[in-house]
């Protein structure tokens, strides 16, 4: 009997820990794939995120297929205040880009960055302007936002040709913009940004056009 007793106490703990053991592979296991389905289902929401900015800034009519395949890698893109390796989107049809959409930062924003989409087709005219990140003060300078005014709208249609340099400024200034009430900061750097956007596209136009048709 006093030799089972050993022989015994060992099984158990080579059981034990065995069953630890795959307990643990098990539990990591589970935890990876939580963890990788969990990344997947983010990455999905931002490229839908993204998506929709996208095509916020873009008429349909302008693109048959999805304006995230067919990203653009920019170049003496400093006036724009992008990070490096700055993408912007074209928007093709029927094999031919109709326009363009650049992402713009404008970094005298009352409380910071404002973080901009613009869309300009090849003509020149902004066919839309969105906001998609910006700190600024609730009420006030928020109003850059689409879901808190309609004053981004007020871009529409804007292009070199038929708004003056001059006109490029908030009405407090001499321009053609109007300023919020108690937050002229925030829009005149939205308007500096979105001409600097035009400014862009009109020295590029070229270098654009022709990078989107090798894409």
């Amino acid at each position: 009997m006093s030799l089972k007793a050993p022989t015994s106490l060992m099984a158990s703990i080579r059981a034990g820990a065995i069953s630890l053991g795959l307990f643990a592979i098990i539990t990591a296991a589970a935890i990876s794939l939580t963890y990788i389905a969990g990344s997947e289902s983010i990455a999905a929401n931002k490229a839908e995120a993204k998506a929709r900015a996208l095509s916020a800034v873009m008429p349909p009519h302008l693109y048959d297929q999805s304006l995230l395949s067919a990203p653009l890698k920019l170049v003496d893109y400093a006036p724009l205040n992008l990070e490096p390796e700055a993408v912007g989107y074209a928007a093709i049809r029927s094999g031919i880009t109709q326009a363009i959409v650049l992402p713009v930062v404008a970094k005298d924003g009352y409380s910071g960055d404002i973080s901009l989409l613009v869309g300009i087709d090849q003509y020149g005219s902004i066919q839309g302007v969105r906001t998609i990140e910006h700190k600024e003060t609730p009420g006030l300078g928020d109003k850059v936002d689409r879901k808190k005014s309609l004053w981004i709208d007020s871009f529409n249609g804007k292009s070199l040709a038929n708004t003056p340099a001059a006109d490029w400024a908030v009405t407090k200034d001499g321009g053609v913009f109007d300023g919020f009430t108690g937050a002229t900061i925030t829009p005149r750097a939205v308007v500096n940004a979105v001409h600097q956007g035009l400014l862009y596209h009109q020295r590029q136009q070229s270098v654009l056009y022709s990078v989107a048709k090798e894409n």
